[in-house]
């Protein structure tokens, strides 16, 4: 069982084993690839059709999950990278909606209602919570965010932001940037 997930060792809760079973699998998705495409898209993937057929979701599907990546023409910027859900939007600025808070930030945003964040970007109508953590470079620099939306309020709790951070930081560790 995997427990490098920090505040998940020796825990009975659904959630945090859910996390801890998904980052297992993300690890081996990981596994002798260093290409940050196939890392991020497969991972995406992965975790997008698991939180859909998990029952600890608690009724709080995601809609949306993906990667935004720094730019390299233009490093104040996030470009749309590998994800799984309905079209997106192409390009956020640093500092702007939920992804461009979280690369400014360098730290994770969850966000309970997006109706209520200052400079929401609606990609997806349908989206009405999500969590943004940041793909954080060993130096402290920001490679991208990785995003994910849901169609309902209030969908994303610390378990979901610890688990989520495991993986982030997976898919850093393993990835060629």
């Amino acid at each position: 069982m995997t427990s490098f997930i920090p505040g998940f060792n020796n825990t009975l809760n659904p959630k945090a084993k859910f996390y801890m079973e998904l980052a297992e699998q993300c690890s081996g998705l990981l596994q002798g690839q260093r290409n940050a495409v196939t890392n991020t898209a497969n991972v995406s993937s992965l975790v997008y059709h698991s939180l859909l057929d998990t029952s600890v979701r608690e009724g709080k599907p995601v809609n949306w999950v993906g990667f935004y990546l720094r730019d390299k023409a233009n490093a104040d910027s996030l470009l749309l990278g590998p994800f799984q859900g309905k079209p997106a939007c192409t390009e956020i600025a640093f500092g702007r909606g939920v992804c461009g808070t979280a690369a400014s930030q360098a730290k994770s945003v969850v966000v309970k209602d997006v109706h209520e964040f200052p400079g929401h970007i609606a990609c997806d109508a349908a989206s009405k919570s999500e969590i943004v953590v940041p793909l954080t470079a060993p130096d402290g620099g920001i490679y991208g965010v990785f995003d994910i939306d849901s169609s309902e309020t209030d969908a994303f709790d610390d378990y979901d932001r610890m688990g989520l951070e495991a993986i982030a930081a997976m898919v850093v560790e393993a990835s060629d940037f």
